[in-house]
Order: C-alpha cells, then structure tokens, then sequence
C-alpha cells in the first residue's frame, strides 16, 4: 500500500452466520471482496473474536480491520460498503443488534467530516445518549472509535501510527488508554 495515499480505515464485524455461511467465513469472505474490488490497495488486520457491543446484547463477533486506498469521497466509499454488506444479507434494523455484516468507515486519513464541531459533539455526546441518537449524516472519524477495543485493537495491526485529526491521538495511544478487560477481551482467533 502506498504510504502517500489516503488511507481509508474500515472495521468489520459479523456475530450471526449469513450466506457466507459462519461469522468468521462471512468476514473472510468480505475481505475477500474488499481484495477484489481494491486489488493491490488493501491491508488486513488479524481477526479477533470480541463480546458483543453493549454487554449481553448478543453472541460474540468476529471482528477485523482493513485499510484500503481511497481517493474518492467518503459517502461514495460508504455507499459501498452498504452495498457489500446487502450482497451478504445484511438488512439494516435497529442500532447495536447482532448482525450478519457490519462495515465501518473509520475514517479516511485526517479528514473530518462534516466538520470539526459536529466531530467533537458526536465524540463527545454521552453513553445514554448514544444508544437512542444517530446521526443523519456519516461522521469522520468514527465519533466511538476511541472507545471500543473491538476496533482500536485490530487497527493496532494495521495503522498502529494513525492519529486522530482532532484529538491527535494515535491508535496505539488509544489502546493504551482503554481498560485493561477491555483490551484483553479482545482475543486472536487461530
């Protein structure tokens, strides 16, 4: 991968098994596709099996990162990660459930989207308000990224070195900062 390009940093996930079949064949088959559609441009992380986000909420996930060369738009490229997640029958519901597919953008270099004030707001808003506010337009960065293991420690194997625009925190900054159980919750899967 071109370290002068711009790197677009996704997280994916799968906790229910789909047409792919189980959830670590749905998300290798995923990144397979990712491969397909980006040929050359992409970097994977190892694959981890994380407990389900928020506690209790389902079964575990098999989680991983990928990096891919972006040079377009980040609604374009989300646009296409929805319609990855439709081909393996993904059908979006209700925020936190199980899922067949997620893909995330994470973010794509240092951009902020849409700005730097609706970044921090959304970075900032509180955990009970979380659950029941979405936002109507895509945030970049992931305005939770700093919080959840189950992304920060798969990009340590990716773009350990990135750092956040607004808060200049790199990835392995923020996994250092996270709690001990939640770092250690996120385990490899051989």
């Amino acid at each position: 991968m071109d370290e002068n390009s711009t790197k677009a940093l996704l997280a994916l996930g799968a906790n229910l098994p789909g047409r792919a079949g189980s959830p670590r064949a749905t998300v290798e088959a995923a990144l397979d596709r990712l491969s397909a559609d980006f040929p050359g441009r992409v970097r994977v992380s190892r694959l981890y099996e994380t407990p389900a986000f928020p506690p209790g909420s389902g079964p575990p996930f098999v989680n991983g990162c990928a990096a891919i060369v972006w040079d377009g738009a980040p609604d374009l490229l989300l646009a296409r990660l929805h319609e990855i997640e439709a081909a393996f029958g993904r059908a979006r519901s209700g925020r936190w459930e199980p899922r067949v597919l997620d893909l995330d953008l994470i973010a794509l270099g240092a951009s902020v989207c849409p700005g730097p004030a609706t970044q921090d707001a959304w970075r900032g808003l509180p955990s009970d308000r979380q659950r029941v506010l979405r936002p109507d337009t895509l945030v970049l960065p992931h305005p939770r990224l700093q919080d959840r293991a189950f992304v920060l420690v798969p990009l340590m194997d990716i773009a350990p070195g990135w750092r956040h625009p607004r808060t200049g925190r790199s990835v392995r900054e923020m996994v250092a900062s996270l709690p001990p159980a939640d770092r250690e919750a996120v385990r490899p899967i051989e």
